[in-house]
C-alpha cells in the first residue's frame, strides 16, 4: 500500500523512533527507520552534526551534511506512496525529501518539535509540487526549536496551499502523547488519501 518513513531526531537512533513509528503506522503500511550517517560525540546518530545553538541558522557546512544524508537516503525509500516524518532534526530533514526524486510519491509529511532547514529553498521547492498534507506538532515550552521556527515552517506550508493541521502543546521538545490518537488519525487520514 505505502510506506511510512521515521526519521530520528539529533542524538537518537531508529530504535529509539521505533515505538512511534509503528503506533502511527496504518494498517497494510511499512515503516522504514534510517539511520542518520553522522555519529554524535555523545551519543546515538544525527543528520548533520555542529557545535552552534540550535536556533541558529544552519551553515554550509551543515547543508552539505544534509545533502550527503540525503544521498544515504536514496537506497533505503522504496517506490509507491509515503508519508514522511520524524522528531526535530529527522523533521526538517524530511521536509528535504521534498526536494528529492521521492517528491511525487508524498502524501504527508510530519513535523514534531522540528523546524524547516532551509526555508528560502522549501518555498521554491514547494511551489512546484502539488499541495498534500502537513503535520505540525509543537510544544510552547521547547528550548531547543523555538515556537517561531515551528511556524515559520507552517506558513511556508500554508503559502503553497497544503492541508495543514496544527497541534500544539504546553510542553517541551518532546512527542505529546496526549495528542498521539490525533497523530494516528492524521495518518490514517493521509494514507487513504
Amino acid at each position: 500500500m505505502g510506506t511510512l518513513v521515521m526519521l530520528h531526531g539529533l542524538t537518537g537512533t531508529p530504535e529509539m523512533i521505533r515505538p512511534l513509528a509503528e503506533s502511527l503506522c496504518p494498517p497494510g503500511w511499512d515503516v522504514v527507520l534510517p539511520e542518520g550517517p553522522f555519529v554524535h560525540p555523545e551519543r546515538g546518530r544525527g543528520w548533520w552534526i555542529r557545535d552552534a545553538p540550535p536556533e541558529t541558522p544552519l551553515d554550509q557546512s551543515s547543508f552539505a551534511q544534509i545533502d550527503q544524508s540525503l544521498v544515504s537516503l536514496e537506497t533505503q525509500i522504496p517506490e509507491g506512496p509515503l508519508i514522511v516524518g520524524g522528531f526535530s532534526q529527522g523533521s526538517a530533514l524530511a521536509q528535504e525529501l521534498l526536494g528529492t526524486k521521492f517528491a511525487n510519491q508524498i502524501r504527508g509529511v510530519i513535523v514534531i518539535g522540528g523546524k524547516s532547514a532551509r526555508p528560502v529553498e522549501l518555498r521554491l521547492t514547494l511551489s512546484n509540487l502539488q499541495p498534500m498534507r502537513l503535520i505540525s506538532m509543537h510544544g510552547d515550552r521547547d528550548h531547543i526549536v523555538p515556537m517561531w521556527q515551528a511556524d515559520q515552517t507552517v506558513e511556508i506550508f500554508h503559502e503553497a496551499n497544503w492541508d495543514i493541521t496544527i497541534l500544539r502543546h504546553h510542553k517541551g521538545h518532546m512527542v505529546n502523547i496526549a495528542q498521539q490518537q490525533e497523530l494516528v488519525d492524521w495518518v490514517k487520514q493521509t494514507a487513504e488519501v
